[in-house]
C-alpha cells in the first residue's frame, strides 16, 4: 500500500497541471497551515511564525523564529514549479484536412514522443478585458495523433518529430467552436471578455503506483513537483525548525532558463530576503552577515540509472529508484554543489536516517542544470543540488521510487531543523 506522503504528492500533482494551479495548491495549502499571505504590494509583516508571498506560478514561504539573530541566517529551499510541455499560441486554432485543431508552442525540452496518443487538457491562467485573473482546467480535449506504421514503414525504425508540423494536437471534425467562450466557461467567467492567456496542455491521465510491491510512482511533472510537494511537506509537516529563518522558494520558468520575474534568475527571492531582513530592523551591512550565514538545498530531479541505456550514466555512480535520495556534483558546475555543501547535505540525511546516493554524469553526455547555480550567484551563498532519481525524466509520464519522496522530505526538514 502506497504511503500517506505518496498519495498526498499524487493529489498534489493532479491538483497542479501547471505553474500557476502548483502556486494556488501551495498557498492554499500552506495558509490552512497558519502561514499568513504577504502581498508584494504591503507593508512586510516580519512577526514570528509562517508567511508566504506569490508571484504569478512561483511561490516563497518562510518561517521567522522567536529569537532569530543575523548570525542565524537563512536556509532556503529551492525548486520549480514549471515542466516541459506544450504552451497555447494566441490565435491557435488550425483548420487541416477536416481536422479542427490548436497551435501550441514546445515549451522547454519535452520528450515529444511520448507526449503522442494521450488524452490532454488545457490548464493554465486567463486575464479578462477588465484586468481580472482567473485558473481554468480543462477535461480531456486534445490528442496529438500518431502516424499508423501503414502509412509509412519507416516509423518502425525511426521517427522524427517535426516542432511545428506533427505536434499540433487535433480538437474535433465537427463545426470549430468558439474557442474564447469555451475558455470563459471552463474559468467560470461566461459573461466576460477575455483578454489573453497563459495555457498549457496537461495529460490528463491521473499519478499511479506499479510494480510488484506498488514501489514505484508513475505520473506527469515530477520533475520538479517531487521536491516542491516534499519541501511543503517538511516545512509544514515539521515545527521544530532550527534558528534559521525557513525559506521554501518554488519558482517557475526553469524549464526555459529561470529569466523572468519569478524565475529563479530573477529578483523574486532576494526581495523577500531584503525586505524580511529590513523588517526585522537590519541594516544593509547586517543583511549581508545574515547572507554569509545563509546556505541553500536546491532540490530537483536527476537521473536514476536507466537498464536499457547503462551506458549514458557514469561506470561507478549508478543511483536507483527507491535507494536514496541524489547528492548532485558536476566539474564545471551546472550543480553548484562542492565539498562544503555535501557535507551539509550528507549531515543532513544522516540526522533523519536518510540514505543518500551520489550523481555525476558520465563525460561523454552533456550535463543538465537546476537553479543551483542561479541561486549561489545572485545570493553568494553555499549552495548543494539534490533532488530524487527519476526515469524517463522530461517524458510526459515520468517514473520514481514511492521511498524517494519522503526520504527527500525528511533530509529537508533535518537540514531546517539545524543539522
Amino acid at each position: 500500500m502506497p504511503s500517506t506522503q505518496i498519495l498526498d504528492l499524487a493529489g498534489f500533482v493532479a491538483a497542479s497541471p501547471t505553474s500557476y494551479h502548483a502556486a494556488a495548491e501551495l498557498v492554499r495549502r500552506l495558509e490552512e497551515a497558519g502561514f499568513a499571505p504577504q502581498r508584494e504590494t504591503d507593508a512586510w509583516d516580519a512577526a514570528p511564525g509562517g508567511h508566504v508571498a506569490v508571484r504569478d506560478g512561483a511561490v516563497i514561504a518562510w518561517r521567522i523564529p522567536e529569537s532569530w539573530q543575523p548570525s542565524h541566517g537563512y536556509r532556503v529551499v529551492g525548486t520549480h514549479t514549471d515542466s516541459p510541455g506544450f504552451k497555447l499560441k494566441p490565435n491557435p486554432v488550425l483548420a487541416s484536412a477536416g481536422w479542427t485543431q490548436l497551435g501550441v508552442e514546445v515549451y522547454g525540452g519535452p520528450l515529444l514522443l511520448t507526449w503522442l496518443d494521450r488524452e490532454l487538457g488545457l490548464a493554465g491562467r486567463i486575464t479578462t478585458r477588465d484586468g481580472s485573473v482567473h485558473l481554468l482546467r480543462t477535461g480531456p480535449l486534445l490528442r496529438i495523433p500518431h502516424l499508423a506504421p501503414h502509412l509509412d514503414r519507416t516509423l518502425a525504425d525511426h521517427v522524427q518529430l517535426d516542432r511545428q508540423q506533427h505536434v499540433q494536437p487535433v480538437l474535433t471534425t465537427a463545426d470549430a467552436p468558439d474557442l474564447a467562450r469555451l475558455l470563459l466557461a471552463a474559468a467560470g467567467v461566461p459573461d466576460a471578455e477575455l483578454a489573453a492567456h497563459d495555457l498549457f496542455c496537461f495529460v490528463a491521465q491521473p499519478p499511479a503506483t506499479f510494480g510488484p510491491a506498488d514501489e514505484f510512482l508513475a505520473s506527469g511533472r515530477l520533475d520538479n513537483l517531487s521536491s516542491v510537494h516534499a519541501g511543503l511537506t517538511a516545512l509544514v509537516d515539521d515545527a521544530s525548525a532550527g534558528e534559521a529563518i525557513s525559506v521554501l522558494a518554488a519558482f517557475d520558468h526553469e524549464e526555459v532558463g529561470s529569466a523572468t520575474r519569478s524565475g529563479a534568475q530573477g529578483p523574486f527571492l532576494a526581495d523577500v530576503l531584503r525586505r524580511t531582513s529590513a523588517a526585522l530592523g537590519l541594516s544593509g551591512d547586517d543583511h549581508d552577515r545574515a547572507l554569509a550565514a545563509s546556505s541553500c538545498v536546491s532540490a530537483d530531479a536527476g537521473h536514476a540509472v536507466h537498464p536499457n541505456y547503462a551506458a549514458h550514466h557514469d561506470p561507478v555512480n549508478r543511483p536507483l529508484p527507491n535507494r536514496g535520495p541524489l547528492l548532485k556534483l558536476n566539474a564545471s558546475q551546472r550543480y553548484a554543489s562542492d565539498a562544503v555543501g555535501s557535507a551539509l547535505w550528507y549531515r543532513a540525511c544522516h540526522a533523519a536516517g536518510v540514505p543518500v546516493q551520489e550523481f555525476v554524469s558520465n563525460n561523454a553526455v552533456p550535463c543538465g542544470s537546476t537553479i543551483g547555480p542561479l541561486t549561489a550567484t545572485r545570493l553568494g551563498i553555499t549552495t548543494v543540488d539534490v533532488g530524487i532519481p527519476l526515469v524517463s525524466m522530461h517524458s510526459a509520464r515520468e517514473m520514481c521510487g514511492v521511498d524517494d519522496p519522503p526520504w527527500l522530505a525528511r533530509g529537508l526538514a533535518a537540514y531546517w531543523a539545524g543539522a
